[in-house]
């Protein structure tokens, strides 16, 4: 029974009388019969998925100068908050008595529930609001973005996914949204040091519905044109590493160079937050592939273990691709190498066999170590990378993915069928691969560059720090905090005792 159906439906808060309980009992319709272990294996994923985010965080800061480290891990969780939903709201998403078109009383139910949500209310909203029905909807026929039939998550709680009939689409549905959360936070890395705060945020909301609802569409949603086309991207090499290294790349071309003498090297401040954020990623990454499986099955082990394998062949490739120049054993080039390894076996993480890991791995290892100097033959300053790694590193994947992919893997699992790659004699799939990932990097750029260069056209979106900003630090110019107070203070550091001064 929906509760929309009723002329006077029950307060969600309210309990029923027993003549309205029996009434009820006696209308349930049958519930769709789950699998406990898939949900489980899903939602440990989720939160294995969470912790990469906070992880991004701190493997920015740790490339940065000291005065920007705070602010780098902070944007990095606000896209949790601003992408994501706050997951107390989803519970009572069915008890809505209204439908989508006065989608305004929603707001105020939700603002009346508890007025501590009031202000998450204000940024948690846009997987919740739209997000989430822009890339999964089913009733879509678009082959290029979803309908909003499930916005607010109408219709989501109990319905089956549409990836496992087995999970619940709310199971998916929270999985999906670290996905969502974790792409912008991933993209924003080109403006650091010099990029606003404010216009970061306002970005990744306006950002994940226009260039990563559309793409994780056509990618994942049997209604969009590459998956019907015959595209295969297992966890996201196009809609996550694809769409935000091209993403960041606009953002460091609008931004233009950071400010510096001479004397200021822009070099890693701090080795340990590196290691810390790549053990995170490295971590969490487990849950990226290996709960796109969205089952705890064969699919599921194999993409853990060749996540595993490309990681540590990656970061072997890199830390040797740099010690053939300076001959050191580079900590930045191993933990560099592992995240190309991770993402370069993203897209075929469940399509391919170890084997084939170990060439994800030294392909992205080698190609993105030289894809890391066309930031200087071309003059443009990706403060991390971000291009690189995620840009370059999502294209070698998604078309290693159909030269690699094999049917043989896929049917471990049994009922699962694709045709395979290369390797199985389907030469057009790595055609279809290459439409993919130029579509979404071409879309990810030109659509990126349009809204960052109209954003700062608009007052108060100005996307750059002026120059003294820039010069004392985003941390105690934007934040008024310092990620290393008690140290910056002993050694004097005017921009800390300004902002010791402005809060006293």
């Amino acid at each position: 029974m929906t509760y929309g159906t009723e002329p006077n439906p029950p307060h969600p808060f309210l309990p029923l009388s027993k003549g309205k309980q029996q009434n009820m009992a006696s209308n349930t319709t049958t519930l769709p019969t789950y699998n406990p272990g898939d949900i489980s294996w899903v939602l440990t994923s989720t939160a294995f998925v969470w912790l990469m985010i906070p992880g991004i965080g701190y493997f920015y800061s740790g490339l940065s100068r000291s005065k920007n480290a705070l602010s780098l891990i902070i944007i990095s969780v606000l896209s949790v908050a601003i992408v994501s939903v706050q997951v107390t709201f989803v519970p009572f998403s069915h008890l809505i008595p209204f439908d989508f078109t006065k989608s305004r009383c929603v707001i105020v139910l939700y603002a009346l529930i508890d007025c501590d949500f009031r202000n998450t209310l204000n940024s948690c909203v846009q997987w919740f609001i739209w997000g989430y029905s822009l890339t999964f909807s089913e009733t879509s026929s678009s082959p290029f973005i979803g309908d909003l039939t499930n916005a607010f998550f109408r219709g989501v709680n109990n319905s089956p996914s549409m990836g496992n009939p087995k999970i619940p689409g709310l199971a998916f549905a929270i999985f999906q949204s670290m996905f969502a959360s974790l792409t912008p936070a991933l993209a924003i890395g080109s403006a650091a040091e010099r990029g606003r705060i404010l216009p970061m945020t306002v970005f990744i909301f306006v950002w994940t519905t226009i260039v990563y609802d559309p793409i994780a569409y056509w990618s994942w949603n049997t209604n969009g044109w590459s998956k019907r086309l015959g595209g295969l991207d297992f966890a996201g090499g196009t809609p996550v590493h694809i769409s935000s290294g091209a993403a960041s790349l606009a953002y460091a071309l609008i931004l233009g160079q950071r400010t510096g003498d001479e004397n200021d090297e822009f070099k890693p401040h701090n080795m340990s937050h590196v290691v810390l954020g790549t053990a995170f990623l490295w971590f969490g990454w487990f849950g990226f592939n290996g709960g796109s499986a969205e089952a705890g099955s064969i699919s599921a082990a194999m993409a853990c273990f060749v996540t595993n394998l490309s990681a540590s062949v990656g970061g072997l490739a890199w830390m040797l691709m740099d010690y053939r120049l300076n001959h050191k054993f580079s900590a930045v080039g191993f933990c560099s190498g592992a995240i190309v390894g991770l993402v370069t076996i993203t897209p075929a993480a469940g399509y391919v066999g170890p084997a084939p890991a170990i060439v994800f791995g030294v392909a992205g290892g080698i190609i993105c170590n030289f894809a890391c100097k066309l930031k200087l033959a071309f003059n443009y300053d990706d403060a991390l990378d971000v291009f690189a790694v995620h840009g370059v590193g999502g294209l070698i994947g998604v078309l290693l993915t159909g030269v690699f992919a094999d049917y043989r893997v896929v049917a471990l699992d049994g009922p699962t069928t694709i045709a395979g790659g290369w390797i199985n004699g389907h030469f057009i799939q790595i055609l279809y691969q290459l439409a993919d990932g130029c579509a979404g990097m071409s879309y990810s750029f030109v659509v990126t560059y349009i809204i960052l260069f109209l954003m700062d056209k608009i007052p108060g979106l100005s996307l750059r720090v002026d120059i003294k900003t820039e010069t004392n630090g985003i941390d105690a110019s934007e934040m008024g905090e310092s990620a290393y107070y008690h140290i910056d203070k002993l050694q004097g550091d005017p921009a800390v005792t300004e902002f010791t001064h402005t809060s006293s």
